[in-house]
């Protein structure tokens, strides 16, 4: 049951207004403060406050400060002007109600726009972002294939060189083989004259001048078959096999090629789960190995709240989440669970969980997060917490605003509480 703040003191100039709120005994939570342009409600359990103010203000601008035990309001006017009063007087219960919907319409239209506003400057620097690291992939690889040009360049000129060279030391070498060749036929002609001559000599010195010749081709054999010996090519080497030894890896991708940092973190995680699955649990113990995966004990839980056996179902989410507990389903069925076995307080805290994980919104969890805000809000009802379920509803309502049977039960809140504020 909210109590009204009655007791308030205001002051103003003829820009502004400045609001207090003594809050005297309020417990240490987070205030729910919500400013429209001509209506303002401040929600601090047990306490509550809304004014419907004299004239328009700048809700954009407006201040709020909490501290020592008082709410502290700047609100900037849009015209300057001096009001008679705080709120509208004389204002009856449709008006009211009239200003309070067209109050949060235009919140919800005003968040709306910001979150459009929000998505177009995104995609606007993600293109940014792309084009950008185009432009310097295309100036990397441009400045890669220059780097290959001069290389290619510079190896082609150093095989110019190289073959030049190879020319010339091949000129040198046939040159100088036509010099030893030249030298070594002088003597062969001068043997054959003096050879020539002695034929004329009767034959006696004939056999000697034959023998004598004979001597000598043997000799120049043997210097042109060592000549040929020095000139011949050294024996090929002989074949062998080259073994190439790799680092072992656990991704099969190359080094240079893998994420390190995913990789070592992905083996972290791996390792951690494997020393909660190892660790001395009691539970774990008499369970076979495919009962140790938290997505088995999941399906198991749900087969045991379609049963209707709550307390085995909560059993089977709870050991899951000691095994895992990142996984914002698990909290999300143990919350509707505690729901049917009246356990409102840990509903709560396991739907603020699950909503806690399944961020950011994208568009895949939005069942889940519907269902979390739907599970909290009917616990904060049963609760009596009409305002915080109210709350919960309404951003059921903005995930699926075409939801009829979530809108007829915020309805139904609203109503309630409606008839609180009235019987207070």
């Amino acid at each position: 049951m909210p109590v009204w703040l009655r007791e308030h003191s205001w002051r103003q100039s003829l820009s502004a207004v400045y609001l207090s709120l003594p809050l005297r005994g309020a417990r240490a939570t987070a205030a729910n403060i919500f400013c429209s342009e001509q209506y303002l409600k401040v929600s601090i359990p047990p306490f509550l406050f809304e004014a419907v103010l004299y004239a328009p203000i700048d809700d954009t601008n407006s201040t709020a400060k909490i501290g020592n035990g008082n709410i502290s309001f700047t609100l900037y006017k849009k015209e300057p002007a001096m009001w008679d009063s705080l709120t509208l007087a004389n204002a009856d219960k449709e008006k009211l109600q009239h200003l309070r919907e067209n109050a949060v319409l235009k919140a919800q239209e005003k968040a709306k726009e910001e979150t459009e506003a929000k998505k177009i400057t995104k995609q606007e620097n993600k293109k940014y972002a792309l084009e950008a690291t185009m432009k310097l992939e295309e100036a990397e690889r441009k400045r890669i294939e220059d780097l290959k040009e001069k290389e290619r360049q510079k190896v082609t000129k150093e095989l110019e060189l190289w073959k030049n060279q190879q020319k010339d030391g091949d000129k040198y070498k046939s040159i100088q083989a036509r010099e030893e060749l030249h030298q070594e036929k002088e003597p062969l002609k001068e043997r054959k004259n003096e050879k020539m001559n002695k034929s004329q000599i009767p034959n006696e010195g004939s056999s000697k001048t034959r023998l004598r010749s004979t001597r000598g081709c043997h000799g120049s054999c043997s210097i042109f078959s060592q000549d040929l010996k020095e000139e011949q090519l050294p024996a090929p080497r002989a074949a062998a096999t080259i073994k190439v030894n790799f680092t072992p890896r656990v991704f099969p991708t190359a080094l240079r090629e893998s994420r390190v940092a995913e990789e070592e973190e992905w083996l972290h995680k791996q390792a951690e789960a494997r020393r909660i699955i190892n660790s001395d649990l009691s539970e774990l113990e008499d369970l076979k190995e495919e009962e140790k995966n938290p997505d088995w004990l999941k399906d198991k839980g749900n087969k045991m709240f379609a049963m209707g056996d709550y307390l085995g179902a909560v059993n089977a989410y709870n050991l899951a989440v000691r095994l895992n507990n990142k996984l914002p389903l698990l909290y999300l069925n143990r919350a509707a669970c505690h729901l049917k076995l009246r356990n409102l307080h840990k509903a709560i805290e396991d739907s603020s969980k699950a909503l806690e994980l399944l961020t950011p919104p994208v568009p895949d969890n939005e069942n889940a997060r519907l269902k979390a805000h739907v599970r909290r809000g009917t616990a904060f009802c049963q609760l009596e917490l009409y305002t915080e379920g109210l709350q919960d509803y309404e951003a059921a309502l903005k995930i699926d605003p075409k939801n009829k049977i979530i809108e007829k039960d915020a309805e139904k809140i609203r109503q309630l509480i409606q008839g609180t504020m009235q019987s207070s």
